[in-house]
C-alpha cells in the first residue's frame, strides 16, 4: 500500500475511533437474542450507539440497546430501512435478507460480515461447494433436490441429511442409516453427508479485521445434547493432542481468509479417529462455542468481534483460566413464563458464573442461559461443573 493510501486510511480509522468515543458511531445488529444481548453488553465498553432488529417484542436486547426495532430481519424492506439509519451493520443469525444487505453496501455501509459471505454460509450445498473449491477438508457430500432423489444415494449412507437452508440448533438435521429410515428424511432441497468416524468434536473461533489481521481463539471440545442434537456443554481447553490444534486452527484461518470476512466466524470440525481434522460447517457470528470466553479469555468473542468490525488491533485470545460452559435449557414438560431454580445452590460452589439470556417463556430445550465454571486445570473445572450440572432448572 502506497504511503498515500496508508495516510488517507489511518485518517479515516482515526474518524471512526473518535466517532464512537464520542457515542456517534451508531451499530446495527440483525437479531435481538442472547448472542445480541450478549454483543451489546461489550458493545457499551466501547461506547457505541446500538440498534437492534428482532421479529420478537420482547427480544432479549429490547431493553439495552439505545433503539430497539421489531421487524423481521428476512424482509427486505425492513431490513434494508433499518441500516439506513446505521454506520456499520452486523447479524447475530444468518438467516438474514442478503439482498438488503447488498444494496446497504453498495450506498456506502459498512456491512461486516458481508453479504457475499453471509449468502454463501446461509445454503450447506454452497457452503460445502465453498470448502471443495479452496481445498478445505470436509466430509463427503452429495446434493438433492427432494426427498426422491434419495433413492438415487442408497450406497452413500450412513449419512445425515440436512436441509440446504434455515437449519438451526439441531434442527433441519435427520440421521439416515438405511432405506427404512426414508420416512423421516426432509422433501426440500438438501445434501446428504457422509457419516464421519470422529473422536471428537472441536470448534475454532477465528476473528479478522479490515486490515487483514487474523488471530484464533484455542480450540474447544464439544459435547451435544443427545436428544436435541445442539451444544450441551464445552471444554476449554480441548484434550486434543497439540499438533492437532495447531492443524484446527490453520485450517480455521484459511476459512476466513477465503472468505475475506471481518468479524468472527466460528469453525465448527471433527476430529476422526484416523487423525484428520474436517470441517463441519460454520457460523459468520458470535457462537455457543464461544461463549466461555467472556470469563476464561483476556478478551471475549464478543469484544473481538466489535474489534474486527471497527477495525481494530484484535485483542489476546489466551486463555486465563480453563473452562467448561454448560448450556442452561427449558425443563422438559414446561412451557410458558420462566422461573429458575437452584441459582442460590450453584452460585455456592467457587468458580461458578450464570448468565442468563433474559428470555421471558421458557419452552423444553429452549436456550435460557448458560453457565460458566472456572478452574486451575480443566479436571477442576469438570468436578465443579458436575457438581451443579443438574441443579439449576428453568421451569413455568
Amino acid at each position: 500500500m502506497s504511503p498515500v493510501l496508508i495516510l488517507i486510511f489511518e485518517k479515516r480509522n482515526n474518524h471512526l475511533i473518535s466517532g464512537y468515543m464520542k457515542g456517534e458511531v451508531k451499530l446495527g445488529i440483525l437479531g435481538g437474542g442472547q448472542l445480541g444481548r450478549m454483543l451489546l453488553q461489550a458493545a457499551l465498553d466501547f461506547n457505541l450507539y446500538t440498534l437492534v432488529l428482532d421479529p420478537d417484542e420482547n427480544a432479549p436486547c429490547k431493553n439495552i440497546c439505545n433503539e430497539f426495532f421489531t421487524g423481521s430481519f428476512r424482509d427486505f424492506d425492513t431490513v434494508y430501512n433499518f441500516g439506513k439509519h446505521c454506520h456499520i451493520l452486523t447479524i447475530e443469525i444468518e438467516h438474514v435478507n442478503c439482498d438488503a444487505l447488498e444494496k446497504l453496501e453498495q450506498e456506502g455501509v459498512k456491512v461486516y460480515p458481508d453479504a457475499r459471505t453471509v449468502r454463501t454460509i446461509q445454503d450447506k450445498g454452497l457452503q460445502k461447494e465453498f470448502y471443495k473449491l479452496h481445498s478445505i477438508p470436509t466430509s463427503e457430500f452429495r446434493t438433492l433436490k427432494n426427498k426422491v432423489e434419495l433413492e438415487q444415494h442408497t450406497d452413500f449412507l450412513p449419512a445425515f441429511q440436512k436441509l440446504r437452508r434455515e437449519g438451526y440448533d439441531g434442527r433441519g438435521v435427520t440421521r439416515l442409516t438405511s432405506e427404512s429410515d426414508f420416512g423421516k428424511a426432509f422433501e426440500e432441497p438438501s445434501i446428504l453427508e457422509k457419516l464421519v468416524d470422529f473422536e471428537k468434536e472441536i470448534s475454532v473461533i477465528v476473528a479478522r479485521n479490515a486490515n487483514g489481521e487474523v488471530t484464533a481463539f484455542p480450540v474447544v471440545e464439544l459435547s451435544f445434547h443427545p436428544e436435541h442434537n445442539l451444544v450441551d456443554s464445552l471444554f476449554a481447553p480441548a484434550n486434543v493432542p497439540y499438533k492437532l490444534q495447531r492443524h484446527a486452527i490453520e485450517i480455521a484461518t484459511r476459512v476466513i481468509e477465503a472468505f475475506g470476512m471481518v468479524g468472527i466466524l466460528a469453525v465448527e470440525m471433527f476430529q476422526t479417529k484416523d487423525g484428520q481434522i474436517l470441517v463441519n460447517e460454520v457460523a459468520p457470528r458470535p457462537h455457543n462455542s464461544g461463549h466461555h470466553t467472556i470469563k476464561a479469555n483476556y478478551t471475549s468473542q464478543y469484544e473481538q468481534h466489535l474489534r474486527a468490525i471497527l477495525n481494530l488491533p484484535l485483542g489476546s485470545t489466551e486463555i486465563q483460566s480453563a473452562a467448561v460452559m454448560l448450556n442452561l435449557l427449558g425443563e422438559p414438560g414446561f412451557d410458558g413464563e420462566a422461573a429458575y431454580e437452584g441459582l442460590q445452590e450453584a452460585l455456592a460452589v467457587p468458580g461458578v458464573y450464570i448468565h442468563l439470556y433474559g428470555k421471558k417463556y421458557t419452552r423444553p430445550a429452549r436456550k435460557m442461559g448458560h453457565i460458566t465454571v472456572l478452574g486451575q486445570n480443566i479436571e477442576e473445572a469438570q468436578q465443579r461443573a458436575a457438581s451443579v450440572k443438574d441443579v439449576i432448572k428453568v421451569k413455568a
